[in-house]
């Protein structure tokens, strides 16, 4: 199972999340629900490096399937869209596969 965290201000604002886990749909390389998370993971983060001057920390471990990303500047308005982009599409995979694969945590 994927759990994820999201972490947010003292707005309520989303300043990060953490993602750790497998989902255990299918074999490696055949499991669409984790592709579908690392490439919304993925794609935010790097959309965010790329389209911002947000500073960020990140932690990574590929074998636990693990990211642990943090925005540790102010919040621009452009992050802040880019995470409740990302929150949307994970929402999006837990109504269409259930909690078994992932879940907020």
């Amino acid at each position: 199972m994927i759990k994820i965290s999201i972490y947010q201000n003292a707005e309520g604002k989303i300043t990060g999340f953490k993602s750790t886990g497998h989902a255990g749909f299918a074999e490696s390389g055949q499991d669409i629900i984790c592709a579908a998370v690392s490439a919304l993971v993925i794609n935010t983060v790097n959309s965010i490096e790329h389209f911002t001057s947000d500073t960020f920390n990140i932690k990574e471990n590929e074998k636990k399937g693990e990211i642990d990303f943090k925005i540790v500047s102010n919040l621009s308005n452009e992050s802040s869209l880019l995470l409740n982009s990302l929150l949307l599409g994970l929402q999006g995979i837990q109504e269409d596969y259930g909690q078994e694969y992932i879940k907020f945590v």
